[in-house]
């Protein structure tokens, strides 16, 4: 018997053993909103001591992906407006984003197509994360002048070398092969069997039903590329990785450098801080609670506002950055980033 709840934006239904949540704007590439987030916890909460379902499912309506990150327009009209909106989305999105990562049954994340932003949140914390040759995964918040957060720091902090710091600070997206290797997902997954898996995860325990579709991916990038990218990103400041990664010689390194210099500046020395912060954290809760932080003080920025207007508003892409330079970012200009908010903390990492 399949039983459907839900509101429009989230689809809710609970078949064999396992309760399905789909995120359902597709138009948006299923971008979340904050109901949406409460959406998928108030599921989570009903199907956590519910017998019936053994296993939770989250997948992306339409054909473009899982999900393309949070609803930045609403977060640019909010920072524009001064409001309080977007800390409170955050405080919600962050929460969720830990009982994923603790929840006690099997979470299974469908990542296929595009997983960005707060799409990872929701996905890259689960149990069992499976992606597809179509998957493309990333943390592209240097872009817009924001820093990687849903405990994005947390996960690439813990990437293999240096991997994690090229992928945050260049906001470069990674295939089924690559997305394996830095640790954002287990398993890979032929786009077109997924149907298959989905009614297999029904009747059939989670690590069983995607054992009988698992494939080897094709062959990733990330892996050839170690020997500069540890090199590279390993310098002290990103004055100093943009430099190494001119010197290196590599056309793919160069190509690095340059997609560098056309990122937010303070967004980019706020997010190596913030990296750096948390591999010396033990947890993902405290890793979330120091991203709030740095979410809640880069809401006040310039770049927010211009980063989003110059990608997703006016579409022009051609952001005009605040300061516009590496150097003219000062240290007091990164240490804010880690002051407490406004608001107070998020207090996660304290229970």
């Amino acid at each position: 018997m399949i039983v459907e709840t839900g509101t429009p934006d989230v689809l809710l239904r609970t078949e064999g053993r396992a309760g399905f949540v789909t995120l359902n704007r597709p138009r948006a590439i299923n971008a979340l909103t904050h109901p949406m987030v409460l959406a998928v916890d108030r599921a989570l909460t009903a199907w956590e001591d519910d017998p019936a379902v053994t296993t939770v499912v989250i997948e992306g309506a339409g054909e473009r992906g899982l999900c393309a990150g949070g609803d930045i327009r609403a977060i640019h009209d909010d920072a524009r407006a001064a409001g309080t909106a977007s800390a409170a989305f955050w405080r919600d999105e962050y929460r969720l984003n830990a009982r994923i990562a603790r929840y006690p049954k099997p979470y299974v994340a469908l990542m296929d197509g595009i997983v960005m932003g707060g799409g990872v949140g929701v996905s890259a914390h689960g149990s069992v994360r499976v992606v597809t040759e179509r998957s493309r995964v990333a943390m592209p918040e240097t872009g817009i002048g924001f820093v990687p957060d849903v405990g994005g720091t947390y996960l690439l902090g813990r990437a293999p070398g240096e991997l994690g710091t090229h992928l945050a600070l260049t906001g470069g997206h990674v295939g089924a092969a690559d997305a394996l290797l830095v640790g954002l997902a287990d398993h890979t997954v032929a786009s077109a069997e997924l149907p298959a898996l989905v009614r297999d995860l029904a009747e059939l325990p989670a690590a069983e039903a995607v054992a009988r579709h698992a494939v080897t991916p094709t062959h990733g990038v990330l892996a050839e590329q170690r020997e500069w990218i540890d090199a590279c990103y390993a310098a002290a400041t990103v004055e100093e990785i943009v430099e190494r990664l001119f010197d290196t010689g590599a056309p793919a390194a160069k190509e690095a450098a340059t997609t560098l210099l056309a990122k937010s500046p303070t967004a980019l020395k706020a997010t190596l801080a913030t990296l750096r912060r948390s591999r010396a954290l033990a947890t993902l809760e405290e890793v979330l609670d120091l991203e709030y932080r740095v979410s809640c003080a880069a809401l006040s920025t310039a770049d927010l506002v211009e980063g989003i207007r110059a990608q997703v508003v006016d579409k022009d892409r051609d952001p005009h950055w605040t300061p516009r330079t590496l150097a003219e970012v000062t240290d007091e200009d990164v240490a804010r980033y880690f002051a407490v908010p406004a608001g107070g903390d998020l207090g996660l990492g304290g229970r």
